[in-house]
């Protein structure tokens, strides 16, 4: 198929590599230059010098950028991707946003004849890379079957939620989720630590039972070595974690250790890791007992 991807971070450009080495006609557009051409040299395929002209004759166009208003530039903006689509055509948008931006931008779309679902992503820079993510989609059911099969490229898990909105909604579940685990992660490493625990040892064993999770398992060695300069950083959890208090203030859900959380990164934010990995909380731990 002819495809367009805009947006090639850390997740982006290795999710393009793989539509791209699956067979697919890829063309990208990336906000520098620089990184579009470092990916065409990467994979092949073509890039644009805008999103409008990326999207020109593609039947399916793939958006991963930072938050709500780069969303709606790179989609609705002069030269955004909508300005370049056919009608038929349909945009995947990758972007952990807003349901209410979600719902905004498939109301465009249909009157402009494009399909769209909001697709954000689960599994990290690791898992773009390996082509492992998950996938939480909301939107037509139709639409989505139409799409699955290219999504499979990057995707291990794929699952069509509910309406227009439901993706990234579940992808909110997602980030709440994972806050409370680092929180109890950190102090289980910090715990480890003050009791004079073999850490890797300790790790071991009990990620293999009820407290193992993808964090333990990816994250334990790191953080018993105080290495944070990797991974999804602070500064976009915080940006998650924004959306999903602000949602839950819309829909009266109680989220008072995931509010909690979002302080504990406000405060690894003042020590200077805005782009340490997130499981750097237990560095504001060790901060503290430092400061004892």
């Amino acid at each position: 198929m002819k495809l367009a991807f805009i947006g090639l971070g850390v997740m982006g450009f290795p999710m393009a590599g793989h539509l791209q080495e699956a067979g697919h006609e890829v063309t990208v557009y990336n906000r520098t230059i620089s990184k579009a051409k470092a990916w065409v040299e990467a994979y092949g395929g073509d890039y644009a010098s805008t999103p409008a002209l990326a999207a020109r004759n593609a039947e399916i166009v793939f958006v991963c950028v930072g938050n709500d208003d780069d969303l709606r530039q790179v989609v609705i903006g002069d030269e955004g991707v909508f300005v370049g689509m056919s009608t038929g055509a349909i945009l995947v948008d990758h972007t952990t946003a807003s349901a209410d931006v979600a719902r905004e931008l498939a109301v465009i779309a249909d009157d402009h004849g494009f399909g769209f679902l909001d697709a954000p992503v689960s599994g990290g820079q690791a898992g773009a890379e390996n082509g492992v993510l998950s996938i939480m989609v909301g939107g037509n059911a139709v639409i989505f079957k139409r799409c699955e099969p290219v999504l499979q490229a990057y995707g291990k898990s794929i699952r069509l939620l509910g309406e227009t909105g439901s993706g990234q909604l579940a992808k909110m579940v997602n980030q709440i989720c994972i806050a409370g685990l680092v929180q109890g992660l950190s102090e289980g490493v910090h715990f480890a630590k003050r009791a004079g625990l073999d850490g890797e040892a300790l790790f071991d064993v009990i990620q293999h039972g009820a407290a193992g999770s993808w964090q333990m398992v990816n994250r334990h060695q790191t953080m018993l070595a105080n290495e944070f300069d990797f991974g999804f950083a602070v500064d976009w959890m915080r940006k998650d974690l924004s959306i999903a208090l602000e949602e839950a203030r819309n829909n009266g859900a109680q989220l008072p250790v995931t509010a909690l959380v979002d302080q504990f990164y406000a405060q690894v934010q003042k020590m200077g890791g805005n782009r340490w990995d997130t499981s750097s909380l237990v560095a504001l731990l060790e901060r503290d007992e430092d400061r004892a």
